[in-house]
């Protein structure tokens, strides 16, 4: 579509927070058309602040711009944080857009049905346009994702349980190493850590590799993929805690020992 993304960076030291809104504007041209947020965050698990998000409305509205937000993680908050949404925003009705999906929220990742909602009566009409070219998706990912939609709210109660649980085991081996740094998320199932390395591409593919415990290994992502800005992320990896309990505690144990051995 001829778009050209610009990063407005985070950082792992300041437990990747959402920027102050002069770091925004210092990037905002006349081709700017929108800025767009994911809150709770992949990769990083962070939610943004109400006060953050309404920081960044007023720039959006200063500069006439539109304010996309993914917020396919929103059901996923840990020990009282909230998720905000961009709907929620002072004044920002015509100027807001939301993008969800049910792939992350029900563990659908195979049905590809997402949604698109704003005010705008005039982004919508839009928007229905290419929904009339690119037709629909299938009729019994449709059907399923409607069934999803009728759940009880308290269907994600159990599944939040379980995903703190598993994010307090996997952070709790991983601060267990020297040098490591990474917050704990706030959102989501994902956190992104840096590690006293210079190269993670070359450490995760050393543990596929070279490395093992009792026959098992783990295997990462590379920070790098997760940013636009080249030359960012090369010491940090991100995980999913997706794993039953059990499994993450092993899989922390592997990773910091194959770190040891990796630094010798």
């Amino acid at each position: 579509a001829g778009l050209n993304i610009v990063p407005v960076t985070t950082r792992a030291e300041d437990g990747f927070r959402l920027p102050p809104p002069e770091a925004f504007e210092r990037v905002i041209t006349p081709r700017t058309r929108a800025i767009m947020v994911c809150s709770p965050n992949n990769p990083t698990g962070t939610i943004f602040t109400p006060e953050e998000l309404q920081g960044l409305a007023r720039v959006v509205a200063k500069h006439d711009l539109f304010l996309i937000g993914d917020e396919v993680y929103k059901e996923f908050t840990y020990e009282g944080a909230r998720h905000t949404s961009l709907l929620e925003l002072d004044g920002m009705a015509e100027r807001v857009i939301v993008v969800d999906s049910i792939s992350k929220r029900f563990s659908a990742c195979g049905a590809r049905v997402g949604a698109l909602i704003s005010r705008n009566r005039g982004i919508m009409e839009a928007v229905l346009k290419f929904g009339q070219a690119r037709l629909c998706p299938p009729t019994a990912e449709q059907v399923g994702a409607i069934a999803a939609y009728r759940m009880d709210p308290s269907y994600f109660d159990p599944i939040r349980i379980e995903y703190q649980t598993r994010r307090d085991t996997l952070y709790a081996g991983l601060t267990a190493c020297p040098g490591v740094v990474l917050r704990k998320p706030e959102g989501a199932f994902y956190m992104i850590v840096k590690l006293p390395v210079k190269d993670t591409d070359d450490f995760a593919r050393w543990l596929l590799t070279d490395w093992q415990v009792d026959g098992e290994t783990v295997m990462v992502a590379p920070g790098d993929g997760f940013y636009a800005t080249p030359g960012l992320g090369h010491d940090e990896i991100r995980v999913a805690y997706v794993l039953e309990t059990e499994k993450l505690e092993r899989a922390a144990r592997i990773l910091v020992a194959g770190m040891e051995e990796y630094l010798k």
